[in-house]
C-alpha cells in the first residue's frame, strides 16, 4: 500500500503561516538550505504516530473564499477541538466547516489558515454522536 509520508503547505507570506502553525500546534519550522525557499516542518517526535511536512512560498494565486477544496486536505489530531477552533480564529484563521460528530470516532472540523489553505482538525472520542 502507498502511504502519505509528507505534506506541504503553500503560503503567500511564509513567516505568517509559520507563526500561525507554531502557535496553534507547536510545530517546529527549520529553513532548508536548498536552491529555493523551503521550511521543513516537524509536527512531533518520530516515536509518535504522524508525518512531517514542508512549507514553501505559494506559486500561484490564493484560492478564492468559498471555493471547493481542490487538494488533499490533511487532518491534525488535537486534544480539544473546541479550544483548537477558538485559538485558530484568534490567530487569524477561520472555521470553514463547523464541528461535527463522526459517530463512534470523534469530532471533526475544517479550518482555513492565514493563507487560505484548508485543513482538518480531529478530536478522538469514541462516544461522539
Amino acid at each position: 500500500m502507498a502511504r502519505v509520508i509528507h505534506f506541504e503547505i503553500q503560503a503567500e507570506k511564509p513567516e505568517r503561516a509559520i507563526a500561525f502553525y507554531s502557535k496553534l500546534f507547536g510545530w517546529q519550522f527549520n529553513s532548508w538550505n536548498g536552491p529555493m525557499p523551503y521550511w521543513l516542518i516537524v509536527t512531533g517526535p518520530d516515536s509518535e504516530r504522524g508525518i512531517n511536512g514542508g512549507l514553501l512560498p505559494r506559486q500561484g494565486s490564493r484560492p478564492a473564499a468559498g471555493q471547493s477544496v481542490n487538494a488533499y486536505a490533511c487532518t491534525v489530531d488535537v486534544e480539544q477541538l473546541d479550544a483548537t477552533l477558538a485559538k485558530a480564529v484568534e490567530l487569524g484563521g477561520t472555521v470553514v466547516v463547523p464541528k461535527a460528530a463522526i459517530p463512534g470516532v470523534g469530532w471533526f472540523a475544517y479550518l482555513a489558515d492565514t493563507e487560505g489553505n484548508i485543513f482538518g482538525a480531529m478530536q478522538n472520542d469514541p462516544n461522539a454522536r
